[in-house]
């Protein structure tokens, strides 16, 4: 009887034949953009108004809130502060709203950092 060489041969394909490396590389976080919210002065919010929102909305102390009144009121605007997009949107909406209410024109936009 005749032998089948064909099963002797090794093939190719065969277990451990495709190894290969799996390597994992950590995906590479981006820092969000930063954006800045912004205080407009007008000629009728009241000062008084405008240091209790800072406090309110922005959690400021009375004389941080002073001192950033005093800026916007001197040079037209001012930075309440500095956060990420969701954060700054919703306080420019906090301060709109509170304005709103207490009928006061008060104006308050972000900007990219």
């Amino acid at each position: 009887m005749a032998e089948d060489n064909n099963n002797d041969q090794k093939d190719d394909r065969g277990p451990g034949r495709d190894v290969g490396v799996v390597t994992r590389t950590a995906p590479k976080t981006k820092r969000p953009s930063l954006y800045k919210v912004l205080l407009l002065n007008d000629d009728y919010t009241p000062q008084e108004f405008v240091v209790w929102l800072l406090q309110a909305v922005f959690n400021r102390d009375a004389e941080e809130s002073l001192r950033i009144m005093l800026h916007v009121h001197q040079n037209g605007v001012g930075i309440c502060g500095v956060y990420t997009y969701e954060v700054a949107e919703t306080k420019v909406a906090q301060v709109m709203e509170l304005s709103r209410r207490n009928q006061h024109p008060l104006q308050c936009t972000m900007e990219r950092e």
